[in-house]
């Protein structure tokens, strides 16, 4: 039982960072819609791959699908999106940052470089092999024009006048863990700087929820990031940190993956191919109890791109094939570099 507590309170603590950081970088996204062409419209090249990457460095899926939404509309060349979403770790980021922030933040920093080499040299490659990707379509962006303003002091009085049930559960939520962080009932004993920044994300995120209106509140982060993303996240987390719990502890899977590390190499690159977020968390907690080096979760997050993919395969799914493969060959590629040099 006590396992279980302990698995249910890390579990419960990684949720709400993901929460807390998924509604920030969502709200970023918002307010900052407007700057995107003009990053973008009339680049060069490698411009394009930079300004993918970087979009699929940000962690979760928005910068994916803003990737997607350009490509649709001819912004972005079919390699430059190939990179992105390499560059893309989905939802696992937030997680990765929760768990271990400085190796998390390098392993972004090597995705990234690998995916603007890899839009290079992925558009080479198409070209070679005379593969046409689908077209531009010409449709509307991802975010909306007018969801998010600053702050009003009339309209926030007026939305605690009037609190609806959804702002009232994540205000709940919210405080709920921060008192849990002030008492010491959520983190670890010896956090120092990260227990500092989680406290200044979610007075944030208060800040965020109290002023935004009704409807991106509704919508963006109740009806999107709760309803579609939080239970999921937070499932996924105990499945996977009791599955390894217990492994350590009841069988030994430590020396067995040991003994077959270039299968479980093999199996987080098959992994990846999966278009959802929750099944590539086995291989983060597998990093973080040192089961597992670094090449075996430098693979999997090159191959997996979280939901990123998803509304490519309803846009073009000769286009999202040929990506994967095309990722699932250079995760492996250099997941057997590193793992042969002893990473």
């Amino acid at each position: 039982m006590h396992m279980i507590a302990e698995v249910f309170e890390h579990s419960l603590m990684i949720t709400v960072f993901v929460f807390v950081m998924m509604m920030f970088v969502d709200y970023l996204s918002v307010l900052t819609k407007n700057k995107m062409d003009i990053l973008i419209a009339g680049g060069k090249r490698f411009k394009q791959y930079f300004t993918a990457s970087f979009l699929g460095s940000i962690p979760g899926c928005l910068g994916s699908f803003m990737n997607v939404s350009l490509y649709e509309r001819g912004l972005l060349s079919f390699g430059a999106l190939a990179g992105g979403m390499i560059a893309t770790s989905g939802d696992e980021a937030f997680v990765m940052l929760s768990l271990f922030p400085k190796q998390a933040i390098l392993l972004f920093a090597i995705l990234f470089i690998v995916g603007i080499v890899s839009g290079y040299v992925i558009d080479k490659i198409a070209y070679m092999l005379k593969i046409q990707p689908c077209g531009p379509c010409h449709l509307s962006q991802i975010f909306h024009g007018d969801e998010c303003h600053c702050f009003d002091f009339k309209r926030t009085i007026e939305s605690f006048k009037n609190l609806t049930l959804s702002r009232f559960l994540i205000l709940f939520l919210l405080l709920g863990a921060l008192y849990g962080l002030f008492t010491g009932a959520i983190g670890h004993q010896d956090w120092g700087w990260e227990k500092k920044s989680f406290i200044f994300l979610i007075l944030l995120a208060n800040f965020i929820v109290i002023t935004v209106p009704e409807h991106y509140l509704q919508e963006h982060v109740f009806n999107h990031i709760v309803k579609k993303h939080l239970w999921k996240i937070f499932l996924w987390s105990f499945g996977a940190l009791l599955f390894v719990n217990i492994g350590l502890k009841f069988w030994n899977l430590e020396v067995f993956v040991r003994q077959h590390l270039v299968w479980v190499l093999l199996i987080a690159a098959l992994t990846g191919i999966i278009p959802e977020s929750g099944p590539n968390l086995l291989f983060v907690m597998l990093f973080v109890n040192g089961t597992v080096p670094f090449s075996v979760l430098l693979t999997n997050s090159i191959v997996q791109d979280g939901h990123g993919m998803l509304p490519l395969f309803a846009y073009s799914l000769k286009d999202s094939l040929w990506i994967k493969l095309f990722n699932l060959i250079i995760g492996l590629g250099l997941g057997l570099i590193l793992f042969t040099m002893g990473y």
